[in-house]
């Protein structure tokens, strides 16, 4: 499929008159065409105006037509072929298997929520019957949920498939019934366009109003904070920084109706080792560490950016192996040259700190201009408790031991820990006391905590949770993977008395649609 430069709105395609830019293929810090045009506030108005005039007809799709529609979008980013894979490549120097696997992802996402659609528990239909001989009498009440509307989602650097146009954003926006305006990242233009018009093909063949989708391409900051700040956008999907989330929640806050921002942002996600399992398998553990450090030059938000444990024989063991195993890593492309100027510029931050010490470095590059070197440092767990600069997130394959004297220390660390997406633990039976405590507090600090594992690779399930305290993300009550992920864009609405005709159709009485429902007090099952 030829990459035209454009953006879809609704179901045109618009080359955008604010100006153009090409994509950059971050190994050579090149251009390359074609020419992308820059959206004006009213192509954005244009794309939310249509949004808005579609919700309430999207909304009220039945569970089997929406389902088929994202279905319908699974299948044609499949469609879509090497084309895809291989814009995605130069566009963020990405190897072609961790791109199909993306792509995979991204399919897998879509499905899932297409079986939640069809399931109908989203809904939480809820039925209290009338009580006219009780005093006071109870009226009839019956509770379902619906999408909140409009929803401006913005695609992450670091996942063009996965997190970006039909990522996990739009899909459960999309589920809930909410039309989506995606603000495609200038990271991956041409990747964008072609999953936009797959989405767009499948608004055509569903027969939905053209608004249930559009992209938009442009400045972050201008068309994103128009975007936001339109009335019709109810709610916001965001994966990126803390300086572009915070700035997001800000905008949203300030409008005459302020709106929820569902912004991931920021998180070191911590590794504890404790002594039990070091003693057993501290080079097995080192090993596997660099591996997740290292995946994807580090560009995941659960990449595992410090490691805590108490100074012994075997923490030496693990620091020995971790250090060799960082050594024999080669450099790797990363994925725009913003991003690897900041893991530059951080990790010589890092190094220029009094007392955090150099474990070991990565190879040099062999050639390309935005190769990362994995870097491992090493501070005590006073200097890390007494210096904030060691508390920031360097986005990258970089990582810091804090060595702690005894177990209060590696429990203070865990105090002093802002809000995280993930917190490991390794632990055998003997450190299962010291870990039970260690979990009390990281209940506390994160979204999803993991045993004897390492956190980058985040399932597409229904129990996963991709969220967590702030300054992960800005709401912690929320994910953004997996099946929860849909109740973003729900409210919940209570109809009283409302005559049976008018009722929707989830609340109706025979419950047509045959989803499970709770009535009075009650979960009823469909036969």
């Amino acid at each position: 499929m030829q990459i035209t430069g454009s953006m879809i709105i609704g179901q045109q395609t618009v080359f955008g008159s604010a100006g153009s830019v090409k994509a950059i293929n971050p190994a050579t810090n090149s251009e390359f065409e074609p020419a992308f045009g820059l959206a004006t506030n009213a192509d954005v108005e244009r794309a939310c105006q249509l949004a808005n005039a579609a919700f309430d007809t999207f909304r009220e799709t039945s569970p089997e037509q929406r389902a088929s529609f994202l279905e319908k979008i699974a299948d044609n980013i499949l469609e879509l072929g090497s084309s895809l894979i291989d814009r995605a490549t130069l566009e963020t120097g990405l190897p072609v298997a961790r791109l199909e696997g993306e792509r995979g992802r991204t399919m897998n996402q879509l499905r899932l929520f297409a079986k939640v659609v069809r399931d109908g528990r989203y809904l939480s239909a809820t039925l209290d019957s009338a009580l006219p001989e009780r005093a006071p009498p109870r009226p009839d009440l019956r509770l379902r949920k619906i999408g909140l509307g409009p929803v401006a989602v913005f695609g992450a650097s670091n996942f063009p498939l996965a997190f970006s146009v039909a990522g996990g954003d739009t899909a459960s926006a999309l589920a809930a019934g909410c039309p989506v305006v995606v603000k495609a990242h200038s990271a991956h233009l041409g990747t964008s366009e072609l999953v936009a018009t797959a989405i767009q093909k499948a608004v055509r063949d569903a027969g939905l109003p053209e608004g249930v989708f559009s992209m938009v391409i442009g400045d972050g900051r201008q068309i994103g904070q128009s975007l936001v700040s339109h009335p019709a956008i109810k709610a916001v999907g965001f994966t990126g920084s803390r300086q572009g989330g915070m700035a997001l929640v800000r905008t949203a806050a300030q409008r005459p109706e302020p709106i929820p921002v569902y912004a991931e942002m920021s998180s070191i996600n911590p590794v504890f080792l404790l002594p039990g399992i070091l003693a057993e398998k501290a080079a097995g553990i080192a090993q596997a560490f660099v591996d997740s450090l290292t995946l994807g030059a580090g560009q995941f938000c659960t990449n595992p950016g410090m490691v805590i444990a108490v100074d012994s024989p075997t923490l030496q063991s693990f620091i020995q192996a971790a250090s060799a195993a960082v050594e024999g890593k080669p450099a790797a492309t990363m994925l725009t040259p913003g991003i690897h100027q900041a893991y530059s510029s951080g990790v010589s931050r890092l190094h220029e700190i009094d007392g955090v010490t150099t474990l070991a470095q990565g190879q040099e590059s062999t050639g390309s201009a935005c190769a990362a070197r994995a870097n491992l440092v090493q501070c005590s767990a006073q200097q890390f408790l007494s210096n904030t600069a060691l508390h920031d997130e360097v986005f990258g394959p970089s990582s810091l031991v804090i060595v702690c004297a005894d177990q209060a220390e590696v429990l203070a660390i865990a105090e002093h820990l802002e809000g995280q997406l993930t917190a490991t633990v390794h632990a055998n039976a003997a450190d299962y006391a010291a870990a039970g405590k260690l979990l009390t507090i990281l209940e506390r600090k994160a979204g999803r905590i993991l045993f004897n594992g390492f956190p980058t690779g985040v399932e597409v399930a229904h129990a996963m949770v991709h969220g967590g305290p702030f300054p992960s993300t800005s709401d912690s009550r929320s994910t953004s993977v997996g099946a929860s992920a849909i109740d973003r864009f729900l409210r919940p609405v209570c109809y009283q008395e409302v005559p049976a005709e008018l009722l929707p159709i989830s609340l109706q009485t025979s419950n047509p649609l045959g989803i499970p429902r709770v009535i009075d007090g009650e979960l009823k099952l469909p036969a």
